[in-house]
C-alpha cells in the first residue's frame, strides 16, 4: 500500500512540474503596437497605440513554442501625430473609440515555424472578431537585465483588410483610389518581463 502511494504521490507530483505554466507580462514602456496604410494611393501615412497591456504563458521559461498569447489596445490612445486625423480616426468613420474603446487579441497561440513563429488568434475590432495569423521573430533571445529581470522581444507582423473590421470610412479621388487603403499593415514589437 505503500508503494502504491509513493508511486501515486509522485505521478502527482510530476504531473504538476510537467502542467507548471510560466507567465510573462508585456512591458508597456517596451512595446510599440504600430501600423501603416497607403494614402492617396501615393503615401504611407503610419501610427501608433501608446497604451496596451497583454499577458504570455510559457511551459517553461526558456521556449516560447506553444506559448499562450492575450493582448488588449487603448484605442483612444492612437497617436499618427496629427490631432484632427487622431480624432477622424477614433470617430464613427474609423473605430468608433467612444463605443468600442479596446481592441483585443485573444485565445492566441504561438508556435514555432520556419523562421521563427507564426501566431494565431482572434482579434477584435469594433464589434467584429476574425482569425488573424502574425509572424513572429524573436529578437536575440531570452536575456537577464541588469536588474535581474528575464526579458524576451519579438516583432510580429500582419495585414488585414479593414472593411472586414467595419471600419468603413471609403472616400475616393475622382480617379477611383482610395483615400485611404483598405490593406493595413500591423507591426507590432513587443518586450515580455517574466513574472
Amino acid at each position: 500500500m505503500k508503494t502504491v502511494l509513493s508511486v501515486f504521490t509522485a505521478l502527482v507530483l510530476f504531473t504538476n512540474i510537467s502542467f507548471a505554466q510560466v507567465g510573462w507580462t508585456i512591458d508597456p514602456a517596451h512595446t510599440n503596437a504600430r501600423f501603416e496604410v497607403k494614402h492617396l494611393g501615393i503615401a504611407i501615412v503610419d501610427g501608433a497605440f501608446t497604451k496596451l497591456e497583454g499577458t504570455v504563458e510559457t511551459a517553461n521559461a526558456t521556449d516560447f513554442d506553444k506559448a499562450k498569447v492575450n493582448f488588449s489596445i487603448d484605442v483612444n490612445s492612437i497617436n499618427t501625430r496629427v490631432q484632427m486625423r487622431d480624432d477622424h480616426l477614433k470617430s464613427d468613420d474609423f473605430f468608433n473609440a467612444e463605443k468600442y474603446p479596446k481592441m483585443t487579441l485573444t485565445n492566441a497561440s504561438l508556435n514555432h515555424a520556419k523562421g521563427g513563429f507564426v501566431l494565431t488568434g482572434d482579434l477584435t475590432i469594433r464589434d467584429v472578431t476574425k482569425k488573424v495569423t502574425f509572424q513572429v521573430k524573436q529578437n536575440g533571445g531570452i536575456i537577464t537585465d541588469p536588474w535581474g529581470k528575464t526579458r524576451a522581444g519579438f516583432t510580429a507582423t500582419t495585414s488585414i483588410n479593414r472593411f472586414d473590421y467595419n471600419i468603413k470610412y471609403n472616400d475616393k479621388l475622382p480617379t477611383g483610389v482610395d483615400a485611404v487603403a483598405p490593406t493595413v499593415e500591423i507591426i507590432v514589437y513587443v518586450e515580455a518581463v517574466k513574472n
